[in-house]
């Protein structure tokens, strides 16, 4: 079965917040808004030149997650998108957007020489994020992202 890393993504929120205290009314869209900010931020990453690379960086634990332009950016949507309309204050945003690089930093090494060629390429992206390549069999979220972005969906 291919990685899903949406579904890493949220699991891996839901296990941040479970520390932070958000308010009940709140809950499910810092957890929702935490994973779309991430996922977005991994999708805009990768369209930018220079952006595969800085993925394949942060996706195989080689650069850090509190460093990196992918955590910056996710954090900074999640502050537009989901923070600044919620008002929970200063102390509980805080703690929330603290989470982004531990969150981002568990992405590290998830990406591993895939296709046995010795080395770890584009092919083994999209055979980890189950887009494409020899042993994957899906496509998905990122399937679709990185089709269009290609030309190849």
């Amino acid at each position: 079965m291919a990685f899903n890393i949406q579904d890493f993504i949220t699991k891996q929120v839901a296990s941040a917040v479970g520390g932070v205290e958000v308010p009940t009314n709140a809950k499910n869209t810092v957890l929702n808004g935490l994973s779309d900010s991430i996922l977005g931020s991994l999708t805009q990453t990768a369209t930018k030149p220079g952006g595969i690379d800085m993925l394949k960086g942060l996706l195989t634990g080689t650069s850090s997650a509190a460093a990196s332009p992918v955590t910056a950016l996710a954090t900074n949507l999640f502050t537009k998108n989901i923070l600044s309309s919620l008002n929970l204050g200063s102390s509980i945003n805080g703690a929330l957007t603290g989470l982004i690089p531990s969150i981002v930093g568990k992405l590290g090494g998830i990406l591993k020489d895939q296709d046995g060629d010795g080395d770890v390429d584009f092919n083994d992206i999209l055979i980890t994020l189950g887009v494409g390549g020899k042993k994957s069999g899906g496509g998905g979220i990122f399937g679709s992202i990185l089709g269009s972005i290609l030309g190849k969906k």
